[in-house]
């Protein structure tokens, strides 16, 4: 298996609920190290930029203002397999259908407010961790 990096976010919804700490548990009890973090309030201009690949979709307009309600964590996660196994722990983006144990099963107030985000694949992985992460060393 192969050791990897990729990028995790705790949403507003949940920095709101003071749940950084308890999510950040899950995924380190998964296997995963976080490498990097930091906390940042998204401004607009930084919400519409990493989320323009949905800027077409009839959500967009909602998520921004979802993003820029509050502070964020965004982390770089390291571990095996650790952008599948971070969705894995993260579970299905509507809390409804994730499985139990998933940090959305438990913590995500609903679809819009899921508590947290991670990459899908290693070329957005390397994109989310650059926007967030651009010149600062991460040591691991």
């Amino acid at each position: 298996m192969a050791v990897e990096r990729t990028f995790s976010m705790i949403k507003p919804d949940a920095t709101a609920r003071n749940l950084t700490g308890k999510i950040t548990a899950k995924l380190e009890e998964a296997g995963l190290r976080v490498v990097a973090s930091k906390r940042v309030w998204m401004s607009r201009k930084q919400a519409e930029g990493f989320y323009a690949v949905h800027k077409d979709r009839p959500f967009f307009g909602e998520l921004c203002d979802t993003m820029t309600s509050g502070p964020t964590i965004v982390q770089v996660l390291e571990g095996e397999n650790a952008i599948a196994r971070n969705r894995e722990v993260m579970g299905a983006t509507d809390p409804a259908k994730a499985a139990a144990g998933t940090i959305r099963k438990e913590f995500a107030k609903n679809i819009g407010e899921n508590s947290v985000h991670g990459s899908d694949a290693t070329d957005t992985a390397a994109q989310e961790i650059a926007y967030w992460f651009s010149g600062t060393e991460i040591v691991g």
